[in-house]
């Protein structure tokens, strides 16, 4: 590889016009490429499998209705008084004009939907005096039909009585043969009974009909005395929803998408955003939520400009000459250019979140310019002492560049190894990372060396070419640091890492939501505003379904959701719930459940466990959790739960790495421990910004809440690649001393010599890029940005500079141990291009290294 490397950048050296001319034709394929099949980023963070996702796709199946996504819009009187009818009306026609937007299915208005709450509160307030009046009817007529019946009652004995009489009558008049003379009055007499008779059982029929009608409605008024209840505890449940603010001044207006919102372009969100702004009525402001509001318009932000500015600044320091200072920085923006833009080419065929390219700037930004670095400060240092130009370029992309393929290979290794995970946007995302790495590096050894060549002498300053070949460019010599130095620098280093980790402990993982916008933000606005007026747990609503083990009859329906509700009210942390939607068969129902706190507390977390927990209910029911808080949370836990494998995964790597590099088992184990320790002192530093709110000011930190949940593993695999840089950088020149027969103390002194210069260049470098990111006007990116800059001071300036060094030295020759049978059977890498070297020798080196052995 060294030799091909040296090859290829002489060659570019000597036609630079070339190279320089197949990069830019590269650029513009792939710039074509993006804007011919570029398509839309998400802000969506789903994985498959998880459990909110099935919710989901059943609730898609059972209630077509609640399938597409929902975006609200908060309108607000300036002044805080409450809305006029002037004002109703116009947010009402500001909410429809949304509707003109294909992708929106409807719009709910907030004073409607007020006033039909009110309306339905108001009827079940009137509802227990209407059932009392009705009562009071019941036992009024009730009363009159006893009074009624007992005068039947009356009538009937009498007529009993007279029919007895009359009975009495004619045996009498039978026994004494006197009946033929009565006969006809006893017929007369019997009709009139007769006639009485049936008119007391048309009246009987009368009071029976009556008794039928009054046992009827009081059976009416029991069962709406019921429904009365089941309405009651209902509207319990729900007291605490509205969609009006009580003190008049807030509503929320929320628009209607058919699909998920996240998936809805972001074209079709601006037009939403803009057709609803235009047509606010004066007096009135509105604010949109998060999941509408938030995009990722540019790649670059002014903190991100300011960072590469301060690259430039260290570079002029380093080198005292403006070209070699620009050269990396050139070379890494172009290098950027092409793999983003290709990258984005894809995103049409790939979901890709949208945070993903600028990752991919992040790290091909930094490394490009590091990677660059290494191989123009190797050809200074030969060029200085008098090595030819072309033969010092290209024997610089063979030692440096092949330390930069192998070092880049690590970063590139490292972010493929996301894809293990199993969570996609993870493994896209570390699939982008390194295919812009590995553009970096391609860049590194092409371009740079070209540009090298056309830059010609001029890539030292005047004072330095004038004394170029000079033997004052030589080392001075080599002395080994003091033993009790080396333990006193290990220990302090060590116990302050570790103080710095402490918060890493109580480190809480989530997704982003308005609160981590800035203030002036709509979306943050919208957030707060929402959190005041109407509660904090407004903003997390969860979608809660229930799967019935048996359809229910439209009579048994309201008592059925009652049922569940009153289940769900149980749990001390749901503030309020709601019916939301019923399938077709009443087999399938699903509620809106707001908790008390907000959609990142800990309480919200611990609902959607314990909501979780009750399934199935004692008659079977399946209860579900769904929504935006609810994905969130699994894609957090998802993410922690991953993390220790990952860890495990390139801490293991780690270890095979550079046990094949440097042939030694303590120095591996040491870096990777170094590396172990600088990595929990970023989440440390991470977590008490972000999550515990310290230096808030500094960083922008308004409200803190949980860290970023796919940031510990994005740091893991970044840092991890950096880290293996650096200790490639300064351990390859340790061992390298060490071969050419100085002892081991000296040699840990010659290779820091040898590395700490472009070492300490490169990470401040890298500090300054993803210093920059830390304000960049992408929420999502500012925790990234910090954990990436603090990781890169730790590394390279803790463990590489001051850990890595001392402990060496405390160990002495064991670093370098190695068991014979491990020796013979490890490949022989020649990472720095040594016997390249020995091939083209540069100026005074073999004085150095003789001197130096003879010392030793």
């Amino acid at each position: 590889m060294a030799h091909l490397l040296y090859r290829i950048g002489r060659a570019s050296a000597m036609r630079p016009i070339v190279a320089i001319l197949a990069w830019i034709l590269a650029l513009g394929l792939a710039g074509g490429g993006f804007l011919a099949f570029g398509g839309t980023l998400t802000d969506s963070f789903s994985i498959p499998g998880l459990e909110t996702e099935e919710v989901t796709d059943q609730l898609k199946e059972e209630i077509p209705d609640l399938a597409g996504g929902t975006s609200r819009a908060v309108f607000q009187t300036e002044d805080g008084s409450a809305f006029t009818d002037e004002q109703i009306a116009g947010v009402t026609e500001a909410l429809a004009a949304a509707q003109e937007v294909g992708a929106v299915t409807g719009v709910i208005d907030p004073f409607a939907t007020q006033a039909q709450l009110e309306e339905q509160r108001a009827q079940l307030e009137a509802a227990p005096q209407q059932i009392e009046d009705g009562r009071a009817q019941i036992e009024a007529g009730q009363e009159q039909l006893d009074a009624g019946q007992a005068q039947l009652d009356a009538a009937r004995e009498q007529l009993d009585a007279n029919q007895a009489q009359l009975d009495a009558a004619i045996e009498a008049a039978k026994a004494d043969a006197t009946y033929l003379l009565a006969q006809q009055t006893f017929i007369d007499q019997q009709a009139q009974l007769d006639a009485a008779a049936a008119q007391l059982d048309e009246q009987q029929a009368q009071l029976d009909e009556q008794q039928t009608q009054l046992t009827d409605g009081l059976a009416e008024l029991e069962a709406q005395s019921a429904q009365l209840e089941l309405g009651s505890q209902l509207a319990d449940a729900t007291a605490g929803i509205r969609s009006v603010s009580e003190d008049g001044s807030t509503a929320l207006g929320m628009i209607q998408f058919d699909t998920n919102v996240y998936e809805v372009v972001q074209e079709d969100k601006d037009e939403v955003i803009a057709l609803v702004s235009a047509a606010v009525p004066a007096g009135v402001t509105v604010n949109f939520s998060a999941d509408i509001a938030t995009s990722v318009e540019g790649v670059m932000g002014a903190g991100e400009i300011i960072g590469v500015l301060l690259a430039f600044v260290v570079l002029m320091v380093m080198m005292r000459a403006i070209w070699p200072a620009v050269l990396p920085i050139i070379s890494s923006v172009l290098g950027v250019g092409v793999g983003v833009a290709t990258a984005l080419a894809f995103s049409d065929v790939v979901e890709m979140s949208s945070v993903t390219p600028v990752l991919g700037v992040m790290l091909a930004l930094a490394v490009g310019i590091d990677y660059s670095l290494f191989i123009v400060n190797r050809h200074r240092e030969q060029y200085k002492r008098g090595m030819d130009l072309h033969e010092s370029i290209g024997l610089a992309n063979g030692t440096s560049g092949n330390a930069v393929v192998f070092a880049g290979s690590t970063v590139i290794v490292a972010l493929l190894a996301l894809n293990i995970t199993g969570i996609p946007f993870l493994g896209i995302m570390g699939t982008v990372g390194a295919f812009g790495v590995g553009i970096a590096v391609l860049v590194a050894v092409t371009l740079t060396p070209a540009a090298l060549g056309l830059i010609g002498h001029r890539v030292l300053g005047k004072k330095a070419r004038a004394s170029r070949g000079a033997a004052e460019h030589t080392e001075a010599p080599i002395e080994p640091m003091r033993t009790g130095r080396a333990l006193l620098r290990f220990t302090a280093a060590v116990i302050g890492l570790l103080i710095v980790a402490i918060p890493a402990m109580s480190m809480r993982l989530g997704l982003p939501d308005g609160t981590q916008e800035p203030e002036d933000s709509t979306q943050y606005i919208a957030y707060k505003a929402v959190d005041q007026k109407f509660g904090e747990g407004v903003n997390g609503t969860l979608l809660v379904t229930a799967d019935l083990p048996e359809a229910v009859s439209d009579d048994d329906l309201l008592a059925t959701q009652v049922d569940v509700v009153n289940t769900l009210m149980e749990n001390e942390d749901v503030y309020a719930v709601a019916p939301a939607g019923v399938s077709d068969d009443n087999g399938f129902l699903a509620f809106q459940v707001i908790p008390k706190e907000g959609p990142s507390s800990e309480s919200t977390a611990q609902l959607v466990e314990d909501l979780r927990d009750i399934s199935p209910l004692e008659d079977g029911t399946v209860i579900g959790v769904a929504g935006e808080a609810s994905g969130n949370i699994d894609v957090s836990q998802k993410l922690d739960e991953a993390l220790p494998v990952y860890l495990a995964i390139v801490v293991g790597l780690s270890l095979i790495i550079l046990i094949i590099v440097f042939r030694s088992l303590i120095v591996p184990l040491i870096a990777t421990l170094g590396f172990v320790l600088s990595l929990f002192a970023a989440f440390g530093v991470v977590t008490a910004v972000f999550q515990w709110g310290w230096l808030s000011s500094i960083f922008g930190v308004h409200d803190p809440g949980p860290v970023l949940s796919f940031l510990p593993i994005i740091l893991t695999g970044i840092l991890f690649g950096l880290a293996m840089d650096y200790q490639l950088f300064l351990t390859t020149g340790m061992r390298e001393a060490y071969v050419h027969g100085m002892d081991a103390r000296r040699s840990v002194v010659a290779g820091l010599r040898h590395g700490r210069a472009v070492v300490t260049a490169a990470a401040i470098i890298m500090i300054s890029v993803f210093g920059g990111f830390v304000f960049s006007h992408i929420a999502m990116i500012r925790p990234m940005g910090l954990g990436l800059a603090m990781g890169v001071l730790f590394d390279a300036f803790v463990v590489r500079m001051v850990i890595v060094p001392s402990l060496m030295h405390l160990v002495g020759e064991k670093a370098w141990w190695l068991p014979a049978w491990l020796d013979r059977i490890l490949p022989n890498v020649d990472v720095e291009g040594a016997a390249l070297e020995r091939e083209h020798p540069v100026p005074h080196a073999d004085e150095e290294q003789e001197a130096e052995a003879a010392k030793a």
